[in-house]
């Protein structure tokens, strides 16, 4: 997919609310076509006799690629990160330092994201590149305290996943799926139990649509 500036204030804001107590204004939202970054924060500095700010605050998120929504989000994520932590005026050790991947690590413990530090973009397909068509096997998981997860799934691995899937203690329920939701691509095809954290609505959103598989 590709992202407008519309959808970057709509998630800018919805992720302000969620994980930043709504504390972060709204900055300046931009694309690019960058081929190297798919995102970046930047700011000025201001240097007034003995003491300095920043100020004009942009966000960039980069549409050379073809990336899925949940992709996206994580870009947009890592850089609110960086955003928070210079509008806030703390001190890190590094770009991505002690404090950036404390947050970090928060964010994807706690909430289910997938934010890293770097993102190779070897093997992502440039701006229209998403493959039309293409079926994907999905498991869904709910668990008994309400978290809910989803995989796209290697086939060959399937049947050992099944098993291991009847083995987890806190799961409350669990299906197979086929779909062509291009919301799937950029999904690693696993063959081990892992999963995406998926916010109830979205899952419920999500599962509707697909078409119920037998293993």
């Amino acid at each position: 997919m590709q992202v407008t500036k519309e959808w970057m204030e709509r998630w800018f804001a919805q992720f302000n609310h969620d994980y930043f107590g709504d504390a972060l204004p709204l900055p300046r939202l931009a694309l690019s076509k960058s081929r190297t970054r798919l995102g970046s924060m930047s700011c000025k500095r201001q240097v007034r006799l003995f003491h300095s700010r920043l100020s004009d605050y942009a966000i960039h998120l980069s549409n050379y690629y073809d990336l899925s929504e949940r992709q996206f989000q994580n870009v947009l994520l890592h850089e609110m990160i960086h955003y928070s932590i210079a509008y806030n005026g703390r001190k890190d050790s590094s770009p991505h330092g002690v404090v950036f991947r404390s947050m970090m690590e928060e964010l994807n413990r706690k909430y289910g994201w997938e934010l890293s530090v770097t993102t190779s973009t070897k093997n992502v397909e440039k701006a229209g590149g998403i493959p039309q068509n293409k079926t994907y096997l999905i498991l869904s998981m709910e668990m008994k305290d309400g978290r809910r997860f989803l995989s796209v799934v290697n086939p060959r691995a399937a049947r050992q996943l099944e098993r291991q899937t009847r083995l987890v203690a806190d799961l409350a329920s669990h299906g197979w799926y086929t779909t062509q939701n291009p919301y799937f691509f950029g999904f690693p095809a696993v063959r081990t139990l892992r999963a995406r954290r998926i916010r109830k609505a979205e899952y419920d959103s999500l599962v509707a649509d697909l078409k119920p598989f037998a293993i």
